[in-house]
């Protein structure tokens, strides 16, 4: 079980994971040692992976979408291999409720997702597919990253704290 500081150094880590030991130090009152200690300790375990989040469309892909899959059960192994290696593909989730898959996808132009969508259906006869496209990210990988709620996580009977807005 996740105490209060162990929480309150994983929202800091949610907004910046590069930030300097020393001002996570300042900000949560924590000594360094103790923080570098927590890092180790959960590498791995809390912490699956520390990376960039990329303004695609500065890159040249302004084409994003989210691709809910029905896919048939026969081909299904397939289908989640050539996703989960398709450069393409962002994130891959399992998903119910009629769908097999839900994906982020990345792409230049919507030319580029269309050729990857007549693959799907060619190849693999996935015919049950809805596409979302992405506008705008408005929120992205915000959750536990506010100091402001550990009180809250670690104890449920308490109320959320308001946001002024």
């Amino acid at each position: 079980m996740l105490g209060k500081k162990d929480w309150l150094l994983t929202a800091y880590l949610r907004q910046n994971s590069r930030m300097p030991l020393t001002i996570l130090a300042r900000k949560t009152g924590i000594p360094i040692s103790t923080i570098f200690d927590h890092l180790r300790a959960c590498d791995g375990r809390l912490y699956n992976k520390y990376i960039a989040l990329l303004n695609f469309s500065i890159l040249g892909f302004g084409t994003k979408v989210h691709l809910l899959l029905r896919v048939p059960k026969p081909v299904r192994e397939r289908v989640q291999e050539f996703l989960f290696k398709h450069w393409n593909v962002n994130s891959l989730y399992k998903v119910n409720n009629g769908y097999d898959f839900l994906a982020e996808g990345v792409f230049r132009h919507v030319q580029e997702l269309e050729t990857f969508l007549d693959k799907l259906e060619d190849e693999y006869g996935v015919k049950g597919i809805e596409v979302h496209y992405i506008v705008d990210d408005l929120k992205r990988e915000a959750f536990l990253s506010d100091p402001q709620v550990i009180d809250y996580v670690m104890n449920e009977r308490r109320l959320v704290p308001e946001h002024k807005v």
